[in-house]
């Protein structure tokens, strides 16, 4: 059949005779029949990263012993996204509570060197399920870990490592045609747990009295093959992963959400990258159950957000990347770390020997530390990924600020160094205003200034990549 731009202009030609304005009005056609939707790749793939014996689980100071088993395996993910221009973005996808940056630069590193990518162009997503792993150094501090389990954790983190680079291999190298679009969606089981509490968020439910921000869009980015099966669906939720507090592995609710989804939509990887849910949970909690039950909700969700209409990504890729000098408090001097280190309070004690080695490695500790700040652009979607355990403050002043049909807002990524209050959630204090520094080793909270800089480096980035 001829396309509509032939027949257009064999109509003109014989009304008007005139070349020029043919030719004009057929490219202007061109650029209005599926415009820049065409054209893209994608590539994905997935693989297990289930500790094969026991090993140290992360997100919960009570634990006192190593994993026993697993409920489901834990795993990593890869895809490619390819522009019609040739530029690429790599997203990987971790079922873990986080990772340090040191472990993020080796695999960020390792793939660069092998695929001639920028760092821009790679953003590592840990779900931060409370049923994963110690990785590497992250939170490390908390437990009561001796020499033989650090060399259990550092041998799995270099397995780690060694599968995320070639899962990255995979996606890199089998990228076919691809359809990219996106949509929002809603679920609403998150709750802000410093103004619920746990015993009563259920009573307020029913009540229609639970307060505090949440932040229940679910953004989702389908990308499918050419026939239109999905080939991959990307999906987001701001909301902590502490629905279990069990001694086995399991991807808590995300995990679940990933299997039924991956179940509902034959031949299609699901990848989950949490958003800004440092203050948020998902109450009830504290049962297999409930896990099911909210992966089950999440999952319908992101399909009703599938079912409905979709954004197709029409446009550029754009990639940018910043690690910004995010400042302390205050430095305690090695005479008042040397005190804490006789502390009998183990979280004390632990989080100052791990200061005093800085010290003697480095003659002082660091009075800043490089949080990572990431923009991509798909077309007109603005994707914001943030390290740290963002508090839901930061994606909903993003999007009084910006479109709200088109930013994504993610936490979690490319390095877990600690929580990352809003100012106003510093001021108010507690574990999320500064309490969890103990545990993630730091030595101070972040000084006043905290989310500005960061909202500052994200304008950066978003004037960096180019206005829609």
């Amino acid at each position: 059949m001829p396309r509509p731009d032939a027949l257009l202009s064999s109509a003109l030609l014989g009304k008007t005779g005139s070349r020029s304005i043919l030719i004009g009005l057929a490219f202007l056609l061109l650029l209005l029949v599926e415009p820049a939707a065409a054209g893209w790749k994608a590539g994905v793939a997935s693989g297990p990263i289930t500790p094969k014996g026991p090993l140290w689980m992360s997100g919960y100071a009570s634990r006192k012993a190593p994993s026993r088993g697993a409920i489901q395996d834990l795993k990593a993910k890869a895809l490619v996204l390819e522009d019609p221009a040739g530029s690429k973005a790599l997203l990987i996808t971790l079922d873990v509570c986080g990772i340090d940056r040191v472990t993020s630069a080796r695999i960020t590193t390792a793939v660069m060197r092998s695929h001639g990518l920028a760092r821009e162009q790679i953003a590592i997503a840990c779900s931060h399920t409370h049923c994963g792993p110690v990785v590497g150094t992250n939170l490390i501090g908390m437990y009561p870990i001796d020499d033989a389990e650090r060399t259990r954790i550092a041998k799995y983190t270099d397995g780690l490592v060694k599968t995320v680079v070639e899962l990255a291999d995979q996606a890199l190298s089998k990228t076919g045609d691809a359809q990219v679009g996106w949509s929002i969606g809603r679920c609403g089981f998150a709750v802000n747990r410093r103004q619920n509490p746990e015993d009563k968020a259920d009573s307020r439910r029913q009540k229609l009295s639970l307060e505090g921000p949440v932040d229940h869009d679910v953004p989702v980015l389908k990308v499918a093959r050419p026939d239109g099966s999905i080939l991959a669906v990307v999906f987001g939720y701001a909301c902590h992963c502490t629905t279990l507090d069990i001694d086995r592995f399991c991807g808590d609710y995300a995990g679940f959400t990933q299997l039924d989804l991956e179940k509902r939509i034959p031949g299609a990887t699901a990848l989950f990258v949490a958003g800004c849910g440092a203050d948020q949970n998902p109450i009830p909690r504290r049962s297999l159950a409930l896990a099911e039950e909210y992966g089950a909700e999440l999952a319908r969700s992101v399909e009703r957000a599938l079912a409905g209409p979709v954004e197709p990504v029409r446009g550029s890729l754009r990639a940018w990347y910043e690690e910004i000098p995010l400042a302390f408090a205050a430095i305690p001097g090695r005479s008042q770390v040397e005190t804490d280190a006789k502390s009998p309070n183990f979280f004390v004690a632990s989080r100052a020997r791990g200061l005093l080695r800085l010290i003697d490695e480095k003659g002082s500790l660091d009075t800043t530390y490089p949080y990572p700040v990431q923009v991509w652009k798909l077309g007109a979607l603005e994707w914001i990924l943030l390290g740290g355990e963002g508090v839901v403050d930061y994606s909903l002043r993003i999007k009084r600020n910006r479109d709200p049909g088109r930013v994504w807002v993610s936490a979690y990524c490319n390095d877990v160094m600690a929580y990352i209050p809003s100012l106003r959630v510093l001021k108010e204090g507690g574990y999320e205003g500064g309490g969890a520094m103990l545990y993630y080793g730091l030595p101070s909270p972040w000084r006043d200034d905290v989310e500005e800089a960061i909202i500052a480096a994200i304008a950066r980035g978003l004037a960096k990549t180019g206005e829609r």
